[in-house]
């Protein structure tokens, strides 16, 4: 397994025109143009090492030493920003719904943090709507604390709103992979944080490269995104289209979005496969949940073992398929990420916002709009990614020390529009 990061000691400000892999042996070359493979080893407990692969963008790639350095020289340090005792917090998590795992992860990491921090935490469950995720948001800041939120929201064009109800409020927020353009949280203000993503056209292109790949180059496919108004939805879906541009032998026949739900693509893939029949070899989703949902739909018409799927998320489910190859090998690829990971980074930096551990003025612009470490799991190396859901033993804590640990660069370059 692989794990990118960007070489030690580089900084995004001074962005080089060549970056070096360095292998596990010390040996170092060349990488490709567009997605390089670098390396950094993640020490998961005292006696092993496990290394992830991960793609990034070029341009924005950086080590992950500058997130910790950076963080170092902005702690403890005299602050610009409002500040209040923990006692006056109140921690609030946002979810679109809680039954696709990812959320569920999410859930899980926003409430470890607070209890490690010792600060209550609310949930708001947003059931796919905008309006409900708004209104909940609005409804814990009446209450008379002050807002920390992570925010994961339904639709981009949610995300200026929320900021007005914190700014109001007097709180910090962090959003996650979705916001519209135009809004930045540097000309936002200091309530809004920051912004996290992973780079979902990279992510996109894991699921899309190895789906190519295991269909021997050619064949017929078809793709589930996740919402249309989303930010991360239309990154991984260009992720699968630029995928195919370079393989020209491979089909897309149909784009249905499934909403991020198991239960719609269930459904939506078999309206496809009544459509379209034996003429199917392949699904690229936007999520393991929709694959999930794919998969089971091509189970029921007896044809799982004829189709491959590739996902994104990395859920603990698809990574045993892989390991137990089910389906004649039928899930190819997934995006490694955890929605527990997210959650409690994006939390965290909120937090130490308000109790004035950060300086919201001092941080770097990858910090406040950044991309962080993704992986890519296949049946070869999907048993590494088993133990604790794939989050190393005493990840948190180590979070707590650095909340900007995993950061590896700036905003994700869109090449085109999907």
């Amino acid at each position: 397994m692989e794990w990118y990061t960007g070489p030690a000691g580089h900084t995004p400000q001074i962005a080089k025109s060549r970056l070096i892999r360095t292998t596990s042996n010390g040996s170092t070359g060349k990488c490709s143009v567009r997605n390089l493979t670098i390396w950094r080893k993640l020490v998961s407990s005292a006696a092993s090492t496990v290394k992830v692969r991960c793609f990034l963008t070029r341009k924005f790639l950086a080590a992950a030493s500058f997130g910790a350095l950076a963080w170092a020289s902005a702690a403890h340090a005299e602050v610009s920003q409002p500040t209040y005792p923990k006692s006056n917090l109140l921690l609030v998590t946002t979810v679109i719904n809680a039954t696709n795992p990812y959320m569920a992860s999410w859930i899980q990491g926003s409430k470890d943090l607070a209890a490690k921090l010792g600060v209550p935490i609310e949930v708001v469950q947003s059931n796919g709507s905008s309006q409900t995720e708004l209104a909940g948001i609005q409804a814990q800041a009446a209450k008379g604390k002050k807002i920390v939120l992570v925010m994961n929201p339904v639709a981009a064009s949610n995300v200026p709103a929320v900021v007005q109800t914190i700014n109001a409020n007097g709180g910090y927020m962090v959003v996650w992979w979705n916001m519209p353009p135009g809004t930045e949280p540097k000309t936002s203000g200091d309530h809004f944080v920051a912004f996290g993503t992973y780079n979902g056209i990279t992510a996109g292109e894991c699921g899309a490269e190895h789906l190519v790949e295991a269909l021997h180059g050619k064949g017929n496919i078809i793709a589930l995104p996740g919402v249309l108004d989303s930010t991360v939805s239309q990154e991984r879906y260009q992720g699968l289209l630029d995928t195919l541009k370079k393989n020209p032998d491979v089909k897309l026949l149909d784009t249905q979005p499934a909403n991020w739900d198991q239960a719609i693509a269930l459904r939506t893939t078999q309206q496809l496969i009544a459509k379209y029949g034996d003429k199917l070899d392949g699904v690229w989703t936007a999520d393991d949940a929709m694959m999930l949902g794919a998969y089971q739909a091509f189970k029921q018409a007896g044809r799982l073992e004829k189709v491959k799927f590739s996902g994104e998320g990395a859920y603990p489910p698809v990574i045993d398929l892989m390991v137990k190859k089910a389906g004649n090998n039928a899930v190819v690829a997934s995006a490694f990420h955890r929605g527990y990971m997210a959650a409690a980074t994006g939390l965290l930096i909120a937090y130490k916002a308000a109790v004035g551990e950060i300086d919201v003025s001092k941080l770097t612009p990858e910090q406040r709009h950044g991309q962080y470490a993704i992986g890519c799991v296949t049946p070869e190396n999907a048993a590494q990614f088993q133990a604790n859901g794939g989050i190393p033993q005493g990840w948190l804590d180590e979070l707590i020390k650095n909340p900007f640990k995993d950061l590896v660069g700036g905003p994700v370059l869109r090449t085109a529009a999907p």
